[in-house]
């Protein structure tokens, strides 16, 4: 930490330990300030020793609920920095201080936790297993989810990136995650929907007992998934589509186990809900006119769908010309970007291995067990080898060139 900047950091931590406590609302109101947007700020303030004192303010019962709310607000913020950052905030015990704060009465102070565990956790370096540790969280947490679509946003967001295990499924799942957060589908709130829609489809994934479930949940009166169906029409957010996708994909594909298998579920596969709609839906957003994020969720997501299904991989064959679209997948980075315009050629560059890597899973997917449709994909698939091949070593060429200009 550079000391000049420190200096000019430190008054906003000596405020918090002033006897007074409108000055030290007022102290906390004035960093909350100065952090926001500011990593290096943030940075200070955690090596000066924020943090701990910002956390027992929030604890403590004779602070006011404005002031609680205030050092919850600001221990947020800090948390949208670094990942240092998160992990100093996690070192000092921040998750155990947020979850006692959702014991509170107050409302806003309970959205302003739950606001700040939301930003915590959707960290790759904080560890998810927090979540787990005592075994009240859960069922308190569900409990919360009535109260407003604040605490319906950030819960269901707090589950969505807590749930990587089988385990977590099912802890979950025994919580009544399904009963509490189906309804929640078709709230009026997009993000409460959204949040909502990737809760189902965490749950869903690879697990049998949790799909089955979902299969026959009623939302208002009617299917969830007919409502899945409703949120893949073309004027929903691509957003929403692709999700509602992914979730009746994982529906269908955990009800091919063999424990599963029948009747039931090929009348599931092909009463319109896969084979007309989400199918279809999923070729959709392989299209060029997508972000290439999309594309290689979109792509990834149909091979998933299709891999254990000739039927769906025959259907798809012949959708939108997908074959053909495919090859659109092996054009990043472009010339024009590489010459034209360098942020688009950085991001051109980070997803170009995502979507080869993509394309070559649905073309596998596709191929996989019907002879008719591997010709169909064999020969695009040698052409795009050869010319993938040729443009990368042109492409490696034409930096070695500029590498050399740019030197006297």
């Amino acid at each position: 930490v550079i000391p000049e900047v420190t200096a000019t950091s430190r008054h906003y931590v000596d405020r918090l330990f002033d006897p007074d406590p409108q000055k030290v609302l007022q102290g906390v109101i004035d960093m909350k300030n100065a952090v926001i947007g500011n990593n290096k700020q943030k940075a200070n303030l955690i090596v000066l020793g924020a943090v701990p004192r910002l956390l027992y303010l929030l604890q403590q019962s004779s602070s006011s609920v404005e002031l609680r709310i205030e050092c919850s607000v600001v221990l947020g913020s800090l948390a949208m920095g670094t990942e240092n950052n998160i992990k100093s905030l996690v070192d000092c015990q921040i998750i155990p201080a947020l979850l006692q704060g959702l014991l509170c009465s107050d409302l806003v102070f309970i959205e302003a936790c739950l606001r700040c565990l939301r930003t915590v956790f959707i960290s790759p370096v904080t560890p998810v297993q927090l979540l787990y540790t005592d075994v009240t969280v859960i069922p308190h947490l569900m409990s919360l989810l009535s109260h407003s679509q604040r605490t319906q946003e950030y819960i269901t967001q707090i589950f969505s990136h807590c749930c990587k295990t089988p385990e977590h499924q099912t802890i979950l799942f025994n919580h009544g995650a399904i009963q509490n957060i189906a309804p929640l589908l078709i709230s009026p709130s997009y993000k409460v929907q959204m949040q909502a829609l990737k809760c189902c489809s965490v749950l869903a994934y690879e697990n049998t007992q949790v799909s089955t479930t979902l299969v026959n949940v009623l939302v208002d009166g009617e299917l969830l998934s007919q409502v899945l169906v409703r949120m893949m029409q073309r004027d929903k957010p691509v957003e929403m589509q692709l999700t509602s996708a992914k979730c009746l994909t994982y529906m269908c594909h955990a009800g091919q186990s063999p424990e599963n298998s029948g009747h039931q579920h090929k009348t599931f596969v092909f009463n319109g809900n896969i084979s007309q709609q989400t199918l279809p839906c999923l070729v959709r957003m392989c299209s060029k006119e997508h972000l290439l994020e999309v594309r290689v969720e979109g792509a990834e997501t149909l091979a998933y769908l299709i891999e254990p299904d000739v039927e769906l991989q025959r259907i798809a064959s012949t959708t939108d010309h997908l074959v053909a679209m495919l090859a659109d997948y092996f054009k990043y980075p472009s010339s024009v970007s590489a010459i034209t315009d360098i942020k688009r050629l950085d991001h051109d560059l980070k997803h170009a291995h995502e979507l080869r890597q993509a394309a070559f899973k649905l073309y596998a997917s596709l191929g996989s067990n019907d002879e008719d449709i591997r010709k169909k994909v064999k020969s695009p698939v040698c052409c795009l080898l050869f010319i993938w091949n040729l443009t990368f070593y042109v492409y490696l060429l034409y930096v070695c060139i500029l590498s050399l200009l740019a030197f006297p």
